[in-house]
C-alpha cells in the first residue's frame, strides 16, 4: 500500500527533466539556480563526476572540482528543480563507477585521460 502510493506521488507531481548522459570520470557543468533573497542568479559549477547514485527519483550525482587549492565536492539530485542545464565538457576514461580515489590525488596525478571518438 504504501509502496504504490509513493510511486503513485513520482510518477504524477515530481518532474522529471532531460540531460545528457554522463558517467563517472566526465567533467560536467552544472548551471544551478540560487536564491537571495528577492533575487535570482545561475551559479556555473564545473567539475568531474565522482559518482552516480540512486534510481528514480532519488538519482543523485557527486561533483568535485578543485577552487582554490582545496577539493570542493558537491551532490546535486537529478530531480532538483533548482538545476537549469548540464552540460557535458569532456568525457573521461575512468574503469570504476565510483573514482573516490580521485581525492587523494594532486596535480598532474589527478588528471583523467579523455576519451578519443
Amino acid at each position: 500500500m504504501k509502496k504504490e502510493l509513493i510511486q503513485y506521488v513520482e510518477d504524477n507531481f515530481v518532474e522529471t527533466k532531460t540531460f545528457p548522459v554522463f558517467k563517472a570520470g566526465d567533467t560536467i557543468t552544472v548551471s544551478y539556480r540560487i536564491v537571495e533573497g528577492s533575487k535570482e542568479r545561475i551559479q556555473q559549477f564545473q567539475g568531474v563526476v565522482l559518482q552516480i547514485t540512486g534510481s528514480g527519483v532519488t538519482k543523485t550525482f557527486t561533483v568535485r572540482k578543485i577552487s582554490g587549492g582545496v577539493g570542493v565536492e558537491r551532490i546535486f539530485p537529478y530531480a532538483s528543480p533548482f538545476i537549469s542545464e548540464i552540460s557535458v565538457n569532456k568525457r573521461g576514461v575512468v574503469r570504476r563507477a565510483r573514482i573516490f580515489y580521485l581525492r587523494n590525488l594532486t596535480g598532474k596525478k589527478a588528471r583523467i585521460k579523455e576519451k578519443r571518438n
